[in-house]
């Protein structure tokens, strides 16, 4: 084909372009285009749709639009004008024209048909009206009946029912049929009914990688966000705009969150969030304040807040999944929220590493208002600690006390000796000043608020980020054990198409001006332009609990749960589970999900089997809400723990195959002896050491029913094997599998530091009993013998607790023999104090606010 001005094409009208008509009306006979012909030719018709004089015409003359030839979108399907009846969506209590032929309203619209969605645009605007997305119940009706519609045709999916109105019987059923075949045709996969009954395919050989703790992850999300060209998405459970993701600070504000999203948006790329709209009174994570803080960088970042409890009367259930999609094509999956306290690494720390010694002025331009950068330093200690390593303060140009700052060469020779220590990037050129800030102004890991320990005291004033809420000197933090993930390709594609589906479903609800969004292709998926380094490769299925309320669907989801009690049912050696919650009764009327009932009957089956088999289990020793232990804990508090330690399994042998434990650590801080637990926030599974599950959802009814909070999480199952053993037996383990594993309890058991502990058998006699369960017991003992700490199944009742604190533990009475004690102490692991409070009644009490809240609220 010719090139030039479009106007002289159709005044010549030419065969060739009569042709091309045809050509393009049929998606098999373009693709006999030679590769490059058809780039340009895709390239010379996109530039013409962006011309507003020409894309009226074009697109009813030869049936493309701007989105026809958009590569990532996929093979060019039908496209044509269509008359649109108005309602259909799935808004419970809007749909008020359902079934009265008076309230139909018929709109113009240019439709597009592609593999796994259809399009309806504005003629006048070419804007997005609206966005259907191919599901299981798919399904195309052409009779009267099912489309009350003269001449009409009828798509049905989980999302919404699109009636169509075309001008002659014959024309309705070519069009019904043809978008039929086109989508059969190309996109089955998304027809069909999936294992698990998921929204997603299970894609094969997908570069995949997993976390445990923030430091890594944060790290890695933050080098992603900086490879995006087109897009992010990202939504949270809570979101914390001023969370630094490197750390510690040693480049100024570069690293911080809304410091990346607002340099991304400069570049063009936008930016998608969606952010979970609490309960005001109950949870004090201010959604409201992060969306102002975030729409205020930059008109390219879009935010919305869901559900909107006024109109949609969803007061009990959340938004819990955690998210990060860069193009489609890098999905992060885990627990681990973009938000404060979330960070952590391998050591666990109650304290912060501190700060230098001086003060000294900055410019405002390379801080932000209530910056670290600009907090004044108390005296300490004369070293800049950074990544792990501990400077002398007088190795490093000094800034002058007095004055403006320091001189270009001076900033030049900190930068040079950042490098020659392995802090700071060689062949990155960053502003010198704010590596100055970053290094001499304040190292702490945790600048504000996020320095926090939940349980001690809940967040208060999160519109001022960088004022401390909780006194350092006296209060440790509360550590922060989690674990995550990342997928690349077809499986973040899935991912993505979850978002996309939740945000053009709120997007409607809320009628707002912002746009809709559009999946990727499959067929496009495997051209990844960025991979986060140091993946394997596994199978992948992402899996979800979603429903009518939180994502717009007829039918809810659960299959996450489906997937865990599966994995659970065919496990031949062990499962270890670390879990924020493990609220799954057996034979408990009052809790539905079934995951302990597979668990209980697996231990069942490998004692009257005579099998060996393991079941670990790491949980919080205590919930994640604020109350004071000491006298028995709030309300909510006593509320979960109710449920938690409701867990009942059979046979006087039960010992043999099922541990619970915790995570515990101590301290200095101010020269005393101190201990915190470590709160486990993970949602992961390991089976066998070749399948994993890591995602959002909590081993509880809300996480797993599907019909209350959403959650998203992935199943991995190994596709390349290495050597193990297990049960002393050599054992053909998945890498993916066997390294998360191996990773977990190096760190619980102190086998990082101690390596003469040996955890590769994960089902031995000599590793359960002798290494897994004498460390759980022996940590737990020091630490009740040193610090006299809750939770105790010494303590079996409120009036009991007294009685308990009021023995000094060996840190108030021998400080220096507390000391010797702790030495003997390996690794986080402890035993979990099943008998604690276990004869007093931990429901809420009468009157109380929490009694008045349905019990489901705790389940």
């Amino acid at each position: 084909m010719r090139h030039g001005n479009f106007t002289w094409l159709i005044k010549r009208k030419e065969k060739h372009f009569v042709d091309l008509h045809r050509e393009l009306r049929t998606y098999k006979t373009f693709l006999r285009i030679p590769l490059p012909s058809r780039r340009q030719l895709e390239d010379y018709l996109n530039k013409l749709l962006k011309m507003p004089m020409y894309r009226n015409y074009h697109m009813e003359f030869i049936d493309v639009s701007q989105l026809s030839f958009i590569h990532d979108l996929g093979p060019k399907g039908l496209e044509g004008m269509v008359l649109k009846r108005s309602g259909g969506h799935r808004i419970p209590g809007l749909n008020c024209c359902g079934h009265s032929k008076m309230c139909y309203r018929w709109s113009k619209r240019w439709m597009v048909v592609k593999d796994s969605f259809l399009v309806l645009m504005k003629p006048d605007s070419g804007a997005i009206s609206f966005v259907l997305l191919v599901d299981k119940v798919f399904d195309i009706k052409m009779e009267t009946k099912d489309t009350e519609t003269k001449h009409g045709v009828r798509v049905d999916c989980l999302s919404r029912t699109l009636v169509l109105k075309f001008t002659s019987y014959r024309h309705a059923r070519w069009w019904g049929q043809a978008v039929d075949d086109f989508v059969r045709k190309y996109g089955s996969n998304f027809l069909k009914d999936h294992r698990f009954g998921s929204f997603a395919n299970e894609q094969k050989n997908i570069p995949s990688k997993w976390y445990v703790n923030g430091k890594q992850y944060m790290e890695d999300v933050a080098n992603a966000l900086e490879e995006a060209e087109e897009e992010i998405f990202i939504t949270d459970w809570w979101l914390s705009p001023e969370i630094f993701l490197k750390r510690p600070v040693v480049e100024g504000n570069r690293w911080r969150l809304d410091s990346i999203l607002k340099r991304q948006a400069q570049k063009g790329v936008r930016i998608f969030v969606m952010l979970y709209k609490e309960v005001e009174l109950a949870l004090g994570i201010n959604s409201e304040y992060s969306k102002r803080t975030l729409l205020q960088l930059h008109p390219n970042i879009k935010v919305m807040r869901h559900p909107d409890h006024v109109s949609s009367s969803v007061y009990l259930w959340a938004h819990h999944e955690k998210i990060v999609v860069i193009d489609q094509s890098v999905a992060f999956v885990g627990g681990i929220d973009l938000a404060y306290g979330r960070w952590d690494d391998v050591e666990h720390r109650l304290t912060d590493i501190g700060s230098v010694t001086r003060t000294f002025p900055v410019s405002a331009e390379n801080t932000s208002e209530g910056s670290p950068s600009m907090a004044s330093q108390s005296n300490g200690p004369s070293t800049v600690h950074t990544n792990g390593k501990s400077l002398p303060v007088d190795t490093v140009d000094q800034p002058k006390l007095k004055g403006q700052g320091k001189t270009k060469k001076t900033r030049f020779s900190i930068r040079r000796h950042l490098q020659k220590h392995g802090l700071a990037p060689a062949d990155t050129a960053q502003d010198l000043q704010a590596d100055v800030i970053g290094l001499m102004g304040n190292t702490r890991f945790w600048h504000g608020k996020d320095y926090c320990n939940f349980v001690h005291k809940d967040w208060v004033q999160l519109d001022k980020p960088f004022d401390d809420f909780i006194d350092r000197h006296i209060t440790p933090r509360m550590p922060w054990h989690d674990i995550a993930s990342v997928v690349h390709g077809k499986a973040a594609r899935d991912v993505a198409r979850h978002f996309i589906q939740r945000w053009n479903f709120t997007k409607v609800r809320k009628s707002l001006s912002y746009p809709y969004l559009v999946p990727k292709s499959h067929t496009t998926a495997n051209e990844i332009k960025y991979q986060v380094p140091g993946c394997t490769q596994t199978n992948v299925q992402v899996l979800r609990s979603a429903s009518d309320w939180s994502a717009g669907i007829k039918y809810h989801e659960e299959s996450i749960h489906t997937a865990y009690v599966n994995a659970i049912e065919n496990s031949e050696h062990y499962i270890y589970i670390e879990n924020q919650f493990f609220i799954s009764c057996a034979e408990n009327k009052v809790v539905q999900n079934k995951i302990g009932d597979a668990i209980a009957k697996r231990i069942i089956k490998a004692y009257r089997d005579g099998k060996k088999y393991r079941v670990y289990v790491v949980t919080p020793l205590l919930p994640g809400f604020e109350g004071n232990i000491n006298t028995g804990g709030g309300s909510a508090i006593q509320a979960v723990m109710h449920f938690n330690y409701r867990k009942k399994f059979p046979y006087d042998q039960w010992m043999n195959y099922i541990s619970f434990g915790g995570l515990r650590t101590h301290a200095e801080l101010e020269g005393k002896l101190v201990t915190e637990l470590i709160y486990v926030h993970s949602k992961m599974l390991i089976a066998d050491d070749n399948t994993v599950i890591i995602g959002s959802a909590n081993i509880n009814d809300r996480s797993m029913l599907g019909k209350r909070d959403s959650e998203v999480a992935v199943i991995f199952e190994d596709i390349h094997t290495v050597k193990s053993v297990m049960d002393g037996q050599e054992y053909q383990a998945g890498r993916f599998g066997l390294s998360l594993r191996l990773e977990c309890f190096r760190m619980i058991l102190g086998a990082n530091t101690d390596p003469s502990i040996d955890v590769t058998d994960p089902i031995s006699d000599q590793f359960y009993k002798e290494v897994w369960m004498t460390t759980a017991a022996r940590n737990a003992t020091i630490y009740q013998k040193v610090f006299r700490c809750l939770p105790s199944s010494d303590v079996r009742s409120i009036f009991e607790l007294d009685g308990f604190l009021s023995k000094p533990g060996l840190e108030k009475e021998e400080p220096a023999r507390a000391q010797e004690e702790l030495k003997k102490i390996r690794g986080f692991l402890v035993q979990f104090p099943l008998q604690f409070l276990s004869e007093q009644n931990l429901l809420p009490p009468i009157g109380s606010k929490e009694s008045m809240v349905p019990m489901d609220v705790w389940t």
